[in-house]
């Protein structure tokens, strides 16, 4: 094997989390503005690995340890972006995010608004969302929360290569973005993920708000995000074997939200199933099959589902989550009941 190819082998054997870490270096490095504010993501790396490595190239004073104080912290990194800084935010989890909500929904998102477009917001919320077996406060994605705010850009990606693009894009948006990981990709290798493109050694930025055809098909549209891409691509194959083809959309972001992409694969198979980790009621769900509607009209469609979390705190047992989270087994099933026209 050449040099080359090994290395192109270790690149797709890597872990999510030391290729995220690898795009944060790469724009610190490129920019010293960025800075790094969170619990354990110093010395310890952060709980996942996401952050390994970056106090001890950065140092201190760009990669700061906080308290358990995540109101005092996101309210720093608000105001270090007033002053022309671009910290990146992390909050280990999504779900904890409701003790700073304020510095996100009525500072962050609000604040370029409220100046008339003088004052900019480049910050990154990173935090890490989706169901891994840990209950209902700590096992929400909650990207449809941050949708319904307006002023910011929400991105959640489905495998390395977008983790890296995106990470450096956001870094590099003059507008507040909150970035979600998924528990479940985090603790994967990187030969784990069906769609999984080179990651280049460089850096390198993908466009927030454009979504990615990740297989193509053309009895079924369904149209996801996050670790459902993969749960997607899963179904997708087992209803391949029965005849059915399934074309599989990542969204990559909720806002911007590419719902033209989705409509012009929608127009050509006729059929539409939105799958989200997120809740069903008031979400990603019915705000992308709504917008899919307008642009196509009501008869351009023969079918429109959605398959998301219902409406329930997501339980603590395993067996009870894989109930209602929607996995592969579940999105199989719909997308044979809407092959069958049920």
């Amino acid at each position: 094997m050449s040099a080359v190819a090994e290395r192109a082998n270790d690149r797709l054997a890597m872990p999510l989390p030391a290729t995220i870490a690898e795009a944060i270096a790469l724009e610190m490095e490129r920019d010293d503005t960025i800075l790094c504010l969170g619990e354990d993501i110093g010395r310890a790396g952060g709980v996942f690995g996401t952050t390994t490595g970056l106090q001890e190239r950065f140092g201190s004073a760009r990669v700061v340890d906080t308290p358990i104080a995540e109101m005092g912290f996101a309210g720093m990194g608000v105001g270090l972006a007033q002053a022309g800084m671009r910290p990146l935010v992390e909050i280990m989890f999504v779900d904890f995010i409701g003790v700073c909500l304020e510095q996100v929904y009525n500072a962050a998102a609000k604040i370029p608004y409220m100046s008339g477009g003088r004052q900019r917001m480049p910050m990154v919320f990173k935090t890490a969302g989706g169901c891994i077996g840990s209950a209902a406060q700590h096992s929400q994605c909650l990207w449809g929360l941050f949708a319904h705010l307006p002023g910011m850009k929400v991105v959640a990606p489905c495998n390395p290569h977008d983790h890296k693009g995106l990470m450096a894009a956001a870094l590099r948006s003059d507008d507040p973005v909150v970035f979600i990981e998924h528990k479940a990709l985090l603790l994967r290798k990187g030969r784990d993920f069906r769609h999984h493109p080179d990651v280049p050694d460089g850096a390198y930025t993908l466009p927030l708000g454009e979504a990615a055809v990740v297989r193509e098909g053309s009895d079924v549209t369904l149209a996801t995000l996050s670790a459902s891409v993969e749960h997607a691509l899963a179904a997708a194959e087992e209803l391949a074997g029965e005849g059915v083809s399934v074309e599989v959309i990542d969204l990559r972001s909720v806002v911007p939200l590419d719902a033209d992409t989705v409509a012009a694969s929608a127009g050509r198979t006729g059929r539409l199933l939105v799958v989200d980790e997120d809740y069903l009621s008031f979400g990603l769900s019915a705000e992308l099959s709504l917008r899919v509607i307008d642009r196509l009209g009501l008869s351009g469609l023969r079918q429109v589902e959605r398959l998301a979390l219902p409406d329930v705190p997501i339980p603590a047992a395993l067996s009870l989550e894989k109930a209602v989270v929607p996995g592969p087994e579940l999105i199989a099933d719909r997308l044979r009941q809407m092959a069958k026209g049920v």
